[in-house]
């Protein structure tokens, strides 16, 4: 079980070629349980390369307590989630690239610093 610091809604991100901002807290019913995940999109629009942008999820994992404390210092929401079974990822990441139309979808997994993206 992982402790999950929820991110700040509609707060744009800027980094060296452009910018991020995660725009939605969403829940997914899969099975008997709930799958949190958010969406947003990158914008690539300070690179010498050109522009581009792309749309987005992020899938934490399987919702096991909602909201259980808020962080102190930025207040927060934190909820303990399980991670997903990788076996379960492209099933998962096919219902929400239909879903909600995103072109990639990355979970987070609880092995090191190793990130998925289908």
């Amino acid at each position: 079980m992982i402790e999950f610091v929820h991110p700040v809604l509609n707060e744009e991100v800027n980094a060296i070629g452009g910018h991020y901002v995660i725009t939605k807290e969403k829940k997914l019913a899969y099975k008997d349980k709930q799958i949190l995940y958010f969406l947003g999109y990158g914008v690539v629009d300070t690179s010498c390369c050109g522009s581009s942008g792309c749309g987005y999820a992020i899938v934490p994992g399987f919702i096991k307590k909602w909201h259980t404390k808020l962080t102190p210092d930025t207040k927060q929401y934190v909820s303990q989630v399980e991670p997903i079974d990788e076996n379960l990822h492209p099933e998962i990441a096919r219902i929400i690239r239909s879903k909600e139309g995103v072109l990639q979808v990355h979970f987070m997994v609880a092995t090191g610093d190793r990130k998925v993206s289908y």
